[in-house]
């Protein structure tokens, strides 16, 4: 969960996002939270709730909670709602009552079919709301919320941005570390675990399962992304990277590094593996560059992807960039090709206050994998990185430790 001062924040922003989007009323509506409770509770409230509960905020201003008696304190200390109630046997009458005098001409439920953000109504509560609704005769007013929660989580406040920076400096930190870690007998295993000690004597969180946090790969034939470390040495000539986040009061950072292993003798990074780099640095910034409020991911994607494409490399085999926020991979708009399993994420406008990661890669035969991700928010006026951008492959020696 995150801090009040966050969750104050972001429910000042839901008023001006529902006179924008020409939503009259929207509702949450979750039960058990702590089981199965929907994410946007984490934005709205900053705690869980037992009983089914509603949360409903208006065009017109109002914020009102329905909520199980015992969890009446909960919401009240969250400072968020003007109108609470607690109900003790019977949640459908007080429901019934005040969506009958709010009167709304369209009703905003959390359910999507291609953004999995904004699909935290599960269809048995959706069932539920339904029956409930067409009680009060507004069944035919339901519509799906996902104007409304795609911009309370993609669009940042002041205070989310302060933590994802937070979270970006830390993990340049610990890349620091884990690079001058580094010597002939170094496996992926031993980098990954050099990486999660700093981010346990922080003690801070890891950005993704940390299991694979950070992925380590190092060499041709690795499994490129999305795998454990394994005992594979470091070599000589190989390239290494590492994908890595950590999370900073609820926020995450995601960001990859590419490393490359000098072999006896070589006084320069070979010209086949600096050329990729260069290539990869090159196609960074010109999507940095592409980037404005307006523009589709799908465009951003092309630029960098036909710049690697026409200097001779193979397709990078997945989008070009992914918001981050709360996960690692947030949010609904992606820096991606139109391909079939993204659904409308790559043809999304993107907008001032996104965070997005850029990360294409490249294959070198016989030394590896060349991929960086950096991180960059969205201005009025373009994007900025984030992170510090890398602009020179860091060279390894690897002498005995």
């Amino acid at each position: 969960m995150i801090e009040n001062k966050i969750i104050l924040e972001k429910s000042t922003q839901v008023k001006d996002i529902l006179k924008s989007s020409g939503i009259d009323c929207w509702i949450t509506f979750t039960r058990e939270s702590q089981v199965n409770g929907d994410p946007v509770l984490d934005y709205i409230l900053g705690s869980h709730v037992t009983w089914p509960s509603a949360f409903i905020f208006t065009a017109k201003g109002e914020s009102i909670a329905l909520v199980g008696q015992y969890d009446v304190q909960t919401v009240t200390d969250s400072g968020v709602y003007n109108r609470i109630e607690g109900y003790i046997s019977s949640f459908k009458e007080p429901f019934l009552k005040i969506i009958t005098e709010l009167k709304p001409e369209n009703i905003a439920l959390n359910y999507s079919r291609d953004s999995e953000i904004c699909d935290g109504l599960t269809h048995g509560l959706y069932l539920y709301m339904s029956d409930l609704l067409a009680l009060a005769g507004f069944q035919e007013r339901i519509v799906s919320a996902v104007p409304v929660v795609r911009a309370l989580i993609e669009i940042k406040t002041v205070e989310e941005m302060k933590y994802i920076q937070m979270a970006v400096d830390v993990t340049e930190e610990i890349f620091r570390i884990a690079a001058d870690s580094v010597h002939d007998s170094t496996t992926e295993f031993d980098i990954a675990r050099t990486m999660q000690t700093e981010v346990d004597r922080r003690k801070l969180e890891f950005a993704w399962e940390m299991k694979t946090c950070p992925s380590v790969f190092t060499g041709p034939d690795t499994a490129e992304a999305h795998y454990i470390p394994t005992s594979r040495m470091i070599e000589p000539g190989h390239l290494f990277s590492m994908d890595f986040g950590v999370k900073v009061s609820g926020y995450c950072s995601d960001i990859q590094r590419t490393y490359y292993a000098v072999a006896p003798g070589e006084r320069s990074v070979p010209q086949d593996v600096q050329r990729a780099f260069d290539i990869i640095v090159t196609a960074i910034e010109s999507a940095r560059r592409t980037i404005r409020p307006g523009i589709t991911g799908e465009e951003v994607d092309r630029v960098a992807r036909d710049l690697i494409v026409t200097n001779g490399y193979a397709e990078f085999p997945a989008g070009l960039g992914h918001q981050v926020g709360r996960y690692a991979h947030d949010g609904t708009a992606l820096l991606g090709p139109r391909w079939e399993k993204y659904g409308i994420k790559p043809t999304l406008k993107l907008a001032a206050g996104m965070v997005f990661t850029i990360e294409p890669r490249v294959s070198v035969p016989g030394h590896g994998i060349v991929t960086i991700e950096e991180m960059v928010v969205i201005t009025d006026q373009g994007a900025r990185f984030l992170s510090t951008p890398q602009k020179e492959i860091r060279v390894v020696s690897l002498q005995s430790n």
